[in-house]
């Protein structure tokens, strides 16, 4: 199964673009009417706060299992043909997988994928899934956890 986030570039771009707009408006207006002059600074320190939240959630998602080899992939939405920033790529074979966890905290959702290297050693991995549509990560949810089952049968027999 093969699954991604692409789609949501141009929300996201649409959103920066609004807030830098916005915020460049703020500066401009409060300066030129004299209002909350006392609090102009914590007004645009709140906007950069957003802008940065904003950032560290919008994330290219891109999920693979056909094939041997499993792929997952995290990378950043904005400037990602010209510069590779934020990219967090994990490919392994399907026997390695020995657990996932989705975790839904209030702005911002994670996937933590738990890998057993071949010496033995357990490693974990986070990716950002904010962005993925309920329906595709109950996709990735479905093929993850028939992964492990077939794992353990394996295992087993």
């Amino acid at each position: 199964m093969r699954t991604d986030n692409r789609k949501v570039k141009n929300t996201v771009v649409s959103i920066y673009f609004v807030l830098i707009v916005f915020g460049i408006l703020m500066i401009t207006v409060f300066k030129s009417l004299d209002f909350f002059v006392d609090s102009t600074f914590f007004i645009i320190l709140g906007l950069f706060v957003i802008l940065v939240l904003f950032h560290s959630i919008a994330g290219y998602f891109e999920y693979d299992s056909d094939g041997a080899k499993i792929v997952i992939l995290n990378k950043g939405l904005i400037l990602t043909e010209y510069i590779n920033y934020r990219e967090n790529k994990l490919e392994f074979s399907r026997q390695q997988l020995e657990g996932f966890k989705i975790k839904n905290y209030i702005v911002y959702k994670s996937l933590v994928v738990l890998i057993k290297n071949y010496d033995g050693t357990k490693i974990k991995e986070r990716f950002n899934v904010t962005l993925l549509k309920p329906k595709k990560l109950k996709y990735v949810r479905q093929s993850l956890r028939k992964t492990i089952k077939a794992n353990r049968k394996l295992k087993e027999g």
